[in-house]
């Protein structure tokens, strides 16, 4: 499993939301290049963006930070928010992005993601957001009476490479990753699951290591490194270790 530390760009900086509400947010770095060098500087292997005010948008909002970061950091980034359709992946991916995230536009249009997966091979990832179960939208404006099992399970075969879940209550709370749901989406698709949301310390990532089998390959952690609740390098060094013990 690993730790993938997230950059959530607002207005062109880096912020942390809690519980995915635009009014309450906290500005952790004016430079998202700058930051996205740190964390790759500190073992990251994979980097994590979001487009915030793209996904409440529908299209993209922070392309100048976005490009900006890509030419900063040598390692693998995936990218989600505000993007609808194939000409925003192909863009992106021409700009140096490894991975697309669909959220909104998979649970509304799933035939984009499998047109998404056939074109792009291995470049396409699912976003899937849920408040008490149910799959929310549009920046998570948005709570749908699709469930996420319900949703994750529509995308076997498609060739989605990941699907990352996250639980919106927990989100910049803090207060600790949902095990049980993302247990119970990982056990019911083939495809691996990357959790997000609520991880707040050290043990939090040892209680996601411990559901590793089911099928979670990584976690994505934000507020809790920016505060320092959790140190990245110490975190990867977890993983790295349990990873030799297995």
């Amino acid at each position: 499993m690993i730790v993938i530390p997230a950059i959530d760009l607002k207005d062109g900086r880096c912020v942390r939301l809690e519980q995915g509400l635009m009014e309450r947010d906290t500005v952790f770095c004016d430079s998202p290049a700058h930051q996205a060098r740190e964390w790759q500087e500190q073992g990251a292997q994979l980097l994590h963006i979001v487009d915030l005010n793209g996904a409440f948008a529908g299209e993209p909002k922070n392309l100048g930070s976005i490009e900006e970061i890509v030419r900063n950091i040598t390692i693998p980034a995936q990218l989600g928010g505000g993007i609808r359709d194939l000409p925003t992946i192909a863009a992106y991916l021409e700009l140096g992005i490894s991975r697309v995230i669909l959220g909104t536009a998979a649970q509304r249009n799933p035939e984009l993601v499998r047109e998404a997966c056939r074109l792009f091979p291995g470049r396409i990832v699912v976003g899937i957001d849920a408040r008490n179960g149910m799959v929310a939208v549009q920046g998570w404006a948005e709570v749908t009476g699709v469930a996420a099992v319900e949703m994750a399970r529509k995308f076997e075969g498609f060739g989605v490479s990941a699907i990352i879940y996250t639980d919106i209550a927990r989100d910049g709370m803090l207060g600790g990753p949902n095990l049980d749901a993302t247990r119970e989406l990982a056990e019911s698709v083939r495809i691996p699951v990357i959790a997000s949301g609520g991880v707040s310390r050290l043990q939090d990532i040892e209680d996601l290591m411990a559901i590793e089998q089911s099928g979670v390959v990584g976690v994505i952690t934000g507020k809790a490194i920016y505060t320092g609740a959790i140190r990245l390098t110490e975190a990867i060094e977890l993983t790295k270790m349990h990873k030799k013990e297995g």
